[in-house]
């Protein structure tokens, strides 16, 4: 154990695997109820830089609308690069989301196919990008991408700690758009239930009232909020409440 701690390569992964995993803790750590979805990205793109021999990092998110969004940078500079690969729609980082797969662009200036990121990119002193994807098996949310001002690629080991990073801040996104749409769904349930209730309750008034079957007061109930133009559960509500003599709904 002596002599690994003495060589000074494995001293260097020995100390970048406890960042990593202090890391991994941290990001983990942000994914509690109601977090701040851009905190956590800011503390992705931040992570990446420290841990990876990189010099800037930029991330893309797809909205609710299914449009990519600039969400985090490093820097302002590559924010602006994001952006123009938006506005251009061009990139490594856009190939990246649209394939779910990493796109390694050892050399921009040697990429025609983005032509106007790569200039752009160029010219603030960027020379090699690595676009991560960030994806949950066949869905892709996202996409970070790594800047290097050297002609320079990820190892594989590299590759590894970004998807990994990319992958807990992925999986704490789709987590809480899944407890988005829940919630939304549990509301939709409660709120129909809560209609169901009303009309039951106006049914059984209209029933007692004028004597008849339940199915005919649901006649009644209905044909009244039609005729007058109003939605059913408010008309329900009014019955139910006394706001609303039965003989007017009947009638």
């Amino acid at each position: 154990m002596t002599d690994l701690w003495r060589d000074p390569a494995n001293t260097a992964s020995l100390r970048r695997d406890a960042r990593l995993a202090q890391r991994l803790v941290s990001l983990a750590d942000t994914l509690v109820d109601d977090y701040d979805v851009v905190d956590l990205l800011d503390r992705l793109v931040a992570s990446s830089v420290e841990l990876l021999d990189v010099d800037a990092a930029g991330l893309l998110l797809i909205d609710q609308r299914g449009r990519l969004q600039v969400m985090a940078s490093s820097s302002e500079e590559v924010r602006l690069l994001e952006l123009l690969q938006l506005q251009k729609d061009e990139g490594p980082c856009l190939d990246c989301v649209r394939t779910g797969s990493p796109v390694v662009a050892k050399q921009l200036a040697d990429s025609p196919q983005w032509p106007v990121f790569a200039e752009a990119a160029t010219s603030h002193g960027y020379h090699t990008v690595t676009a991560i994807p960030m994806r949950l098996r066949s869905e892709t949310i996202g996409g970070m991408n790594l800047f290097s001002t050297r002609s320079y690629s990820l190892d594989n080991a590299g590759l590894h700690i970004a998807q990994a990073l990319a992958d807990i801040a992925t999986i704490g996104i789709l987590q809480q758009r899944s407890i988005h749409r829940a919630s939304l769904l549990a509301e939709q349930l409660q709120a129909a239930l809560n209609t169901r209730i009303s009309i039951e309750q106006a049914k059984g008034v209209l029933a007692e009232r004028g004597q008849m079957s339940m199915s005919a007061a649901f006649q009644h109930l209905r044909s009244y909020a039609r005729n007058n133009n109003l939605k059913l559960t408010m008309v329900a509500e009014a019955v139910a409440s006394g706001d609303l003599p039965p003989d007017q709904v009947t009638g």
